[in-house]
Order: structure tokens, then sequence, then C-alpha cells
């Protein structure tokens, strides 16, 4: 049995998807383990865009199982256009897909409520308001509406009267904002149950048979670690852990089952929202990489904040995680870049420190060195020697500084610009 988990090392947004379709091929089941719609995952296969918000991108590989898992929070009307998304391009779904019974729910009080906190802050933390925060606090309030609670209608009517007279009353009494009514909510569940309540699952035993009978499993994650609820810059974070303890809460397996974890990671770095960002650039450089590397959200269309390579983030990265290698994205989007820059260190207050203050990330100065640039074209590249001079010192000089092997490279947004590094 192998089990290999796929995180995010920065702060979302490195490629996951592409890398879990490049995974997908030698794996049995792709597994979903955290977050919610709030995240969205590209994959690029034969110029045709899909974009996944829920269901694991390996659904596209034919005969693989995939599962939401239980550390995701589910939103029952994005689920639905996403299946009849891939019903359109005839991909057979719903025999392939499982949903965790303990997957909570969200719906649309959640959203609101998301939006009107958002409104409530004098800081902004920049949420997409998807109601996944929302979500999450209800699973830990115990007030919660799970998946699995559709197979007894009685005892989830009760859950909900309880769950929405606290919502409505927050949403009028201290947001101003308009309430939900009981009806509106129990036809959104009951379509939901409809339609997906025979892939609702004990998908945390499903797992486990799985290792016994010796499956391949893929976990994949959302969002990036430095988004992590725990070891992020908090509070500008997202509100579950894409980091390798959320992929073993998320599944209900042990760390006893993973062989290995990649770190998915790109060439440069970027950031959705607000929070400290100490290698950002702000300049005409900072909006080439934006342009070049059309970095705007997949689910919101916001333009994301553009900068260098910071080896301090990903070192700690590598350290929470137990990262094994690392797959490093979008390297063709440096290309013409005269010089490239790379934060090797922090100070603050003039002195030097070694590791990633994520409380104060505000105060750090990053420490650049400059590596040359190339010009030449990447994306016809399929082996390392083919890439240019530069490019091959610039991937040796990353995997030196972050002190894990980069084991797979990316140079652009389709299956076969994706491949090993050898030498």
């Amino acid at each position: 049995m192998s089990c290999v988990v796929a995180i995010g090392a920065q702060w979302g947004d490195e490629g996951k998807a592409k890398m879990i379709d490049y995974f997908t091929p030698g794996s049995d089941i792709i597994v979903r383990y955290q977050g919610g719609a709030n995240a969205g995952h590209t994959v690029v296969v034969k110029d045709k865009k899909y974009v996944f918000h829920l269901i694991p991108s390996g659904i596209l590989h034919k005969g693989k199982i995939c599962i939401i898992g239980n550390g995701v929070v589910l939103d029952p009307d994005q689920l639905s256009k996403e299946v009849d998304s891939l019903k359109d391009e005839r991909l057979d779904v719903k025999s392939r897909l499982l949903i965790s019974d303990s997957a909570h729910l969200i719906l649309p009080y959640h959203k609101a409520m998301d939006e009107a906190l958002e409104e409530f802050r004098s800081n902004k933390i920049g949420t997409t308001n998807r109601g996944i925060g929302p979500c999450y606090s209800d699973k830990c309030m115990r007030i919660g509406i799970r998946a699995g609670d559709v197979m007894n209608m009685d005892l989830l009517r009760e859950k909900l009267d309880f769950s929405l007279k606290i919502k409505n009353l927050q949403l009028e009494k201290i947001h101003g904002k308009p309430t939900f009514k009981f009806d509106d909510i129990m036809d959104i569940i009951e379509r939901f149950k409809d339609n997906f309540g025979d892939m609702i699952k004990n998908t945390q035993g499903y797992l486990h048979n799985a290792v016994r009978d010796g499956k391949k499993i893929l976990l994949e994650g959302a969002q990036g670690y430095a988004l992590d609820i725990d070891h992020g810059t908090y509070p500008y974070v997202t509100s579950s852990n894409p980091t390798i303890g959320g992929a073993l809460l998320g599944t209900g397996l042990n760390s006893f089952n993973v062989t290995e974890v990649v770190g998915i990671t790109k060439a440069y770095i970027t950031r959705v929202g607000e929070g400290p960002f100490p290698t950002e650039d702000k300049g005409e450089e900072g909006e080439r990489l934006r342009l070049n590397g059309r970095e705007f959200g997949a689910t919101t269309g916001r333009p994301r904040r553009c900068g260098w390579f910071d080896v301090e983030l990903l070192k700690q990265s590598c350290s929470i995680n137990g990262i094994t290698s690392i797959a490093l994205t979008k390297l063709d989007i440096l290309q013409g870049f005269e010089k490239i820059k790379v934060s090797t260190g922090y100070k603050i207050d003039g002195k030097k420190v070694a590791y990633f203050p994520s409380s104060i990330l505000n105060r750090v100065e990053p420490v650049y060195e400059e590596l040359e640039g190339w010009d030449e074209d990447v994306t016809k590249c399929r082996k390392f020697s083919d890439l240019p001079k530069n490019a091959r010192k610039y991937v040796n000089f990353l995997e030196k500084s972050i002190g894990v092997k980069i084991k797979i490279l990316s140079v652009g947004p389709s299956r076969e610009n994706t491949f090993e590094k050898k030498g």
C-alpha cells in the first residue's frame, strides 16, 4: 500500500490540481481532505480547462474512485453544479464519487453570516464569502448539519431548527440582515439527499478497508501551508488545516498509512486576500508575474498578489508537513526576467532570523539573492537537461536552499508539460 499526500507548500494556488492529475494514474483512490468551495483547482487537458471546487480533480481519469472526505465543508448547490458540468463533458461522476457521512454542509445562512462578519470587521480578512468559516465554526460549536444526517430526517429537522434559530438571531439582531425560513433550507437539504444520498458513506471505514486491500491512495488538500489556521499567518488564514495534520483528520487515516508527502510550490509565490507577504513585489515585476502567470483566482477572479520565492517559508513548510519531495510548478512564468530574486532569509530590526515568524511576519525584511534569468522558451522541455542552463541553476539553487529534493517540474499548464527531475 502507498498513500501519497499532496500539500500546497506556500499560500495556496501552487498548482495542486495539476499535480494531482499527474499523480492520479498511479492511484486507485483520490481523497479531498479539507476546505470547501473557496478553493479553485484547475486542470488543463488538450487545451480544455476544468475547474474543480469540491470534487477531487482525479475524477478526470476513468476508473478512479474519488472521495469528499470528512474534513471538507460541502456546499450542496456547488456540488450539483460541478456534477452537472462534468456530465455535460460525458464524464461518469456519480458511480465514482463518495461523500463522507461526517462532512458538514454549507447552507445559505453560512454564506450570509460570512458576508456579514466581513462587513463588520475593521481589518478585513479577504474571505471569499462562500460560508467556509461559519460552517467550520458550527462544526466546533456542535450545531452543524452533516451529510449523514439525511439518513434520519426527523432528527435532522430538530438539529436544523436549533441551528437556524441561532443563526437568524445573529443575522437579525447583531448584523441587521435578512433571516432564513426553515422550509427553504429543508428544500435544499432534501434535494441534496435525492441527488447524492446514495453516495454518502462512512468513508473512514472505506479507506481503512482500501488500506488493507493494498490500494494506492492520494490525498488532496486545498489552500496552502501558510494559510493553515494553526500554523499560518493568523488571522489571515483559512478556517481549516491544509497541512499534514488536516490530511489525517480529514480522512480518518493515520500517520503510519502515509508513505510520501509531496509539497507543491510555484517557482515564485502568490497570495490572495489580505495578510503579510514579505516577498511581495508591488512594482512592475510583480505585475509582470501576475500577467504572465494569469494570476487571477479561479474561485473569485480576484488578482493575486505576486512576489519572489521565499526559502524560509518553504523550509518551515517542509518541517511541519514532513515533506519528502517537492513539485515545482510554473517555471515557465520566469522566462524573460533578466534577474530573478530569491529570499534566502529574514531580518527583524536589522538582525537575521533563521525561522518563519508567522505571528510577526509583517515586521520582517527579506534578504535576497539574485540569480541570472533566461530568455529561452521552456514549455517544450520534457526533461531536466532540456532546460536552459540558468533555469537548471535556478532549480538546483532552490533545491539546495530548501534542503528537500525537487522531484517534479512543471513548465506549462498542460499534462505534457510535467516531468520528473533527473540529474
